[in-house]
Order: structure tokens, then sequence, then C-alpha cells
């Protein structure tokens, strides 16, 4: 149930939708292998740094990371952000699709790009919401994992 995936500097064995995780991971054109000091989560960790890189560099607000490890098994992080306008939400999310597939994780799903509301990227190990800023505020999901919203004034749209 592997399936071999060609980097450029090497060839790394990854599961098949499903599968337990590999022994080997690919990150961008590295193969990381677990050792006592980096241990299989160090993929995860280095998929959040991607993303949180991304979302800086588009400009979106009010990053907030939630660790989902030992919490539940749908991912080992969820990130949430906030875009001013559906625009920005659906760069941000491309931009972060494109990047994290370039690093191995896939297949990587985004669902509502064309609401534009609210975004969701799947990618595999992290989930990432994008919201427009009044959007994020009505379904407040940091507070389904015990952590505070960012305060009102911060989440204006720009009209």
């Amino acid at each position: 149930m592997k399936s071999k995936v060609a980097t450029k500097s090497k060839t790394v064995t990854k599961p098949k939708a499903g599968g337990k995780k590999p022994a080997v991971k690919a990150v961008g054109t590295k193969a990381i292998a677990p050792t006592a000091s980096r241990p299989i989560d160090q993929w995860s960790r280095n998929l959040l740094k991607i993303v949180e890189k991304s979302l800086d560099a588009d400009k979106a607000e009010d990053v907030v990371t939630i660790d989902l490890s030992g919490k539940s098994a749908i991912a080992d992080y969820m990130v949430i952000a906030t875009g001013r306008n559906t625009r920005q939400l659906a760069s941000m999310a491309h931009h972060i699709a494109e990047k994290l597939g370039k690093a191995g994780a896939k297949p990587i799903g985004i669902e509502g790009i064309s609401q534009g509301d609210w975004v969701l990227v799947d990618g595999n190990d992290i989930i990432i919401h994008l919201f427009r800023p009044d959007v994020r505020q009505l379904y407040s999901l940091e507070k389904m994992w015990g952590i505070d919203q960012p305060e009102p004034e911060t989440l204006q749209a720009v009209g």
C-alpha cells in the first residue's frame, strides 16, 4: 500500500491515502527521516512552518495555531486566519496548497473558494481555516478548542 514519490534529491516512500505515516517524508527537495532528535511529528511541524510563512507573506491577520496532536485524529494542527476579502482568501488558499504540495503533502483539498466567506484547506496533517472577519466572529472555531478568539475590533472587514 505504498507508492514511490521522486523528489529532486531522493526517492521517498509515502503511503497512499488512508495509510499510516511513512518512516520517511519529503519536505521540498529533502527527505527527513525520523530520529531521536527528529521524530515523525517533525513532518507536521515543518508543514506548519510552511503554512505560517505563507500566511505571513499574504498578510493574513489574527493567525491562531491550535495543536491537535493527542486531542483529535483529524490533524496534528489547525490554523485559523482572517483575510480582508474573498480575493485575498482565495489567493491565500492557493498559495498554501501550492507550497504544501511542493513539500510533499498531497493531495491538498480546498473547499469554499467559490463562496469566499470561509475557505478550508485540507493539508492532511494540517487543517487551515481562512475566514472573512464577520464570518470568523460568527463561527468562532477557537472557542471549540478552548482558545480565546481575537478581539472583535481587529476583525473588521475592509469595504
